[in-house]
């Protein structure tokens, strides 16, 4: 559908079916998600992907999608993870607090947001 959801329904597309499957299929995929990182730790509880969840979120927008807007590309999301893994390596190699790790997570978080709406507001005028 992208982002017009207007438009594809004017051209024929079940929407409400389309946004539907895309919730379902994401559940289905977390629910995946979920049962591996259970079964790779051995034990269950609820907070257990809570690690992931910044450096997932700096991935996605090192890669150039918008905290924003939600416009973005698959290339640059994969670009986004192979950096920061590769930042998490490094920080892993020089044996790097967890504490700090999240700092440089946020401040890549910041300094992009920061790198886009500078970005955009030299675009616009």
């Amino acid at each position: 559908m992208g982002s017009g959801e207007k438009a594809a329904y004017l051209s024929g597309i079940d929407t409400r079916r389309v946004i539907l499957a895309a919730f379902v299929l994401s559940g289905l995929c977390s629910a995946v998600a979920g049962i591996m990182l259970a079964g790779y730790a051995g034990q269950a509880y609820q907070r257990m992907g809570d690690p992931y969840l910044l450096p997932g979120i700096a991935a996605v927008v090192v890669g150039g999608t918008s905290i924003l807007g939600g416009k973005g590309s698959y290339g640059g999301t994969i670009a986004g993870v192979l950096v920061i893994t590769l930042v998490s390596s490094m920080l892993s190699l020089m044996h790097v607090p967890e504490a700090i790790k999240q700092i440089c997570y946020g401040g890549l978080i910041v300094g992009m947001v920061c790198l886009y709406s500078t970005r955009q507001n030299t675009a616009t005028a």
